[in-house]
């Protein structure tokens, strides 16, 4: 059995929410036993049948504290009911939990950092905090990987930068599919942003650009759509973009809620033109969900999307106010025709490369070359 931990799943249009969830469905689609362990306390549509939740313990909630999630871990690995645990994110007791489990005993454990091991995410926040985790319990944990899981060459290359050996997945983020339907052409036209409202996505530098590019584009809009409200209950992002985007004089800005299911689709499918210039970003699944949709991108250099311009379904643009505002300037002045191409040659990229099917079939089976000696290094994961 192959158990995976993650902090949270309790927002749905969250990263790990999803990108977690699928995945686990993904690996139970091809043959694996799996039990989906969270410290999530947050409602549902609908809870996945295969997770289990364990109450949060003593302390600040923002370490997912949850002693008896570390119990039933080293009972599932002691017992030989888990030979595989796969954890995800860092900088949380669950992660440490995870690592513990494994210690002294045949279980492999699989790491898959979601981006916490970036330059900039190694920075943000409370950098006293973060050293003494690191010391205390964080690089230890990391140690005992059998091997990492990484979303992207990006990711690949910041568990390399902080002097990881282990051997390293590179499997990607997957994203669903769904059913096409094309904007009827509009008066105006749509720039989307649609994601988590937080610094690290560049959303400043989004408002400074359409201020350069807003009065030679009047038949375009551009639409903020997101929370700035993350699981641990932080929020007031939303605040700051509102004041940042009244102090420069932006016009035809409007903000959003959270979107979820249909009326996140919704919102993709009426965008003609999707936006994401974060700053530092592991996989950024709503690229892959606007390519999903048919609506071409626009991403920075921070993010693994180079391949935009290679599929002629986007731009790839440095990060930067005025490099963005740069290629805003080309593609908004593209017309209808065109974009619809770009989103189409998008979608058939988003099918042939990042289908769940595959993804769950390549997990299995780097799964199953930890487990048994005999079997043949998969061609995904590398050792150099």
């Amino acid at each position: 059995m192959t158990i995976h931990v993650v902090p949270a799943i309790g927002r749905e249009s969250s990263g790990p929410s999803y990108s977690v969830t699928r995945l686990c469905e993904a690996v139970i689609a091809s043959g694996e036993e799996v039990v989906l362990a969270t410290c999530d306390f947050d409602e549902l549509p609908q809870f996945p049948q295969f997770a289990r939740r364990f109450p949060p313990g003593l302390g600040p909630s923002r370490l997912t504290r949850a002693p008896s999630l570390n119990r039933w871990l080293r009972a599932q690995v002691l017992e030989g009911r888990a030979d595989i645990i796969h954890s995800h994110g860092l900088w949380r007791m669950s992660a440490v939990y995870a690592a513990r489990a494994v210690r002294g005993s045949r279980a492999r454990l699989v790491i898959s950092p979601h981006g916490t091991l970036s330059d900039r995410a190694m920075r943000q926040g409370d950098r006293r905090a973060k050293r003494l985790f690191w010391v205390a319990f964080q690089r230890r944990a990391l140690e005992r990987a059998a091997c990492f899981r990484a979303t992207s060459d990006l990711e690949y290359e910041d568990i390399r930068r902080l002097g990881f050996k282990q051997p390293i997945a590179l499997i990607p983020n997957g994203v669903d599919l769904p059913p096409l339907r094309l904007a009827e052409p509009a008066s105006r036209r749509t720039l989307l942003f649609l994601g988590r409202l937080h610094p690290v996505k560049g959303l400043d530098m989004l408002i400074d650009a359409w201020r350069t590019v807003q009065d030679d584009f009047p038949c375009w809009r551009l639409v903020i759509v997101g929370n700035d409200t993350d699981y641990q209950g932080t929020s007031g992002y939303m605040a700051e973009l509102r004041r940042l985007a009244a102090a420069r004089g932006v016009a035809r800005l409007s903000f959003a809620g959270e979107l979820t299911g249909p009326a996140k689709w919704d919102a993709y499918r009426d965008a003609s033109l999707y936006v994401l210039p974060s700053r530092s970003e592991n996989f950024g699944v709503t690229v892959a969900e606007a390519l999903a949709a048919g609506t071409p991108a626009i991403a920075s250099d921070q993010t693994p999307w180079k391949g935009l311009a290679d599929r002629q379904a986007g731009w790839c643009v440095e990060t930067g106010s005025a490099p963005l505002a740069a290629c805003l300037q080309t593609a908004l002045a593209t017309d209808d025709a065109e974009l619809r191409q770009m989103g189409m040659r998008g979608r058939r990229w988003m099918e042939e490369n990042f289908g769940w099917t595959d993804i769950g079939h390549r997990m299995v089976e780097t799964y199953r070359w930890l487990r048994f000696q005999d079997v043949a290094q998969p061609a995904w994961v590398r050792t150099d």
